[in-house]
């Protein structure tokens, strides 16, 4: 069989892309929701800790049909969305980065989450005793002592973003060199029988996974 390096590297690139952008998306909401939620009890804690990690239990397929309505043409979203763009949020690489944010968030926050709950709150009023504003606090305590769970909460939204299969496939569909992935390019080459084409996208996604588990490993 030949192979077509060009629809080899069209998913891959797109998929690459996808993780990139929801990796750092997911981070910066997951960072801020941690921070907020970490130590603090307060009414309707646990309803909102539960929001949070819905998506974490949920089918992706059930998080891809809700967001199928709430990005559909019928809603207020998607319709000022088609107002000020002239086009549909639906079937596009950004409704990708969508479905992959919503179902990577949960593992990101739980990650970086435990990591501030795991810095000492002694540590923290010791800065602020020596003059530390919250800020400083921040940036010079909590951050560096949480910096493990950081990084590996980005690596999970980046692989995250980079497998995610059935919440993409609801939202952006699969079509080639426009919102096809390389999940979705998997799943269509082993149903059509081009098994090398299928083994080629399957290493190209392990072998990209790897090398960022490699990288944190050794910044860690």
């Amino acid at each position: 069989m030949e192979i077509s390096w060009t629809e080899f590297f069209a998913p891959v690139w797109l998929s690459v892309k996808i993780s990139v952008i929801t990796s750092v998306i997911v981070f910066v909401l997951a960072t801020l929701a941690a921070k907020w939620m970490a130590g603090r009890r307060f009414p309707g804690h646990s309803l909102i800790e539960t929001a949070l990690l819905l998506p974490l239990v949920l089918p992706p397929t059930v998080v891809g049909f809700v967001l199928l309505v709430i990005l559909g043409r019928r809603s207020w979203i998607g319709k000022l969305y088609e107002q000020m763009t002239n086009h549909t949020i639906l079937f596009t690489w950004g409704a990708a980065v969508i479905a992959a944010v919503v179902v990577a968030f949960p593992l990101v926050y739980r990650t970086v989450k435990a990591g501030f709950e795991g810095v000492e709150n002694d540590l923290e009023d010791a800065a602020r005793a020596m003059g530390a504003n919250e800020r400083q606090v921040l940036r010079y305590v909590t951050l560096p002592l949480a910096s493990r769970s950081l990084a590996a909460g980005y690596v999970l939204g980046f692989a995250r973003g980079l497998g995610e299969f059935g919440a993409t496939i609801m939202v952006a569909g699969n079509i080639p060199n426009r919102t096809q992935t390389v999940p979705t390019a998997i799943y269509v080459a082993v149903d059509g029988g081009s098994m090398t084409m299928a083994w080629l996208w399957v290493c190209s996604i392990v072998a990209i996974s790897a090398v960022m588990l490699m990288f944190v490993n050794r910044h860690s």
